[in-house]
């Protein structure tokens, strides 16, 4: 999944012609972290990916990660069945 986010990103600073020193300087970060975002590191901190996406004006979709949660809320609804189904 990370080398995909990885890819992604390398892809959408490409699309905005930028450069990897442009990106990495206004990010805040080295030119080597950048390198391992755009190779899906682990290793590397989210702060550091959060800061990329904001650079290349991505960032707003990390606020949506789990916002629609289907599993989350199948399993939220089955245990409100099942404690309205204990009391009555």
């Amino acid at each position: 999944m990370l080398e995909t986010l990885g890819e992604n990103v390398r892809m959408a600073r490409l699309r905005r012609a930028l450069t990897t020193a442009r990106v990495a300087e206004r990010a805040g970060i080295s030119r080597k972290t950048l390198y391992q975002i755009e190779r899906g590191s682990a290793a590397v901190a989210l702060g550091h990916y959060a800061a990329v996406l904001f650079v290349l004006e991505l960032d707003a979709e990390l606020g949506g990660v789990g916002a629609a949660d289907p599993l989350g809320r199948t399993l939220q609804d089955g245990r409100m069945l099942a404690a309205k189904g204990s009391r009555g």
